[in-house]
């Protein structure tokens, strides 16, 4: 798993990767009441705001982590927002992107240092 400094995870997935955002971010946020998603098709570009979730704490954005196209959406998330506090890297899952230039995903971290981060 890679992660990025606005506490997001990505998953390698065949020729896309699975985004969600961290244990760390739902606990900061608190409990999650709403989100909205992008389409699925919707070409992005890194650091685009493509996510909105609300929680009882606050309102935040999710930017894209890497330049590409939204293949797939969790529906189920968008039903029960709560999946991101109580499986924030299973079934709370946001979205699937295919990178259209992967030497992006080069600069995230590892475990460890998303560890460094947080720690």
């Amino acid at each position: 798993m890679k992660y990025t400094a606005e506490h997001e995870w990505l998953k390698e997935d065949g020729d896309a990767y699975v985004v969600g955002i961290t244990e760390h971010a739902t606990s900061q946020l608190g409990d999650l009441v709403f989100v909205e998603l992008p389409e699925v098709g919707a070409t992005v570009n890194k650091d685009d705001e493509i996510v909105v979730i609300e929680s009882v704490k606050a309102a935040s954005d999710i930017l894209a982590p890497v330049d590409g196209e939204i293949t797939e959406i969790n529906e189920a998330l968008v039903a029960d927002p709560s999946l991101a506090n109580s499986d924030a890297l299973g079934d709370g899952w946001f979205f699937k992107i295919k990178p259209s230039d992967p030497s992006q995903l080069d600069g995230m971290m590892d475990e460890a240092g998303y560890k460094a981060l947080i720690g």
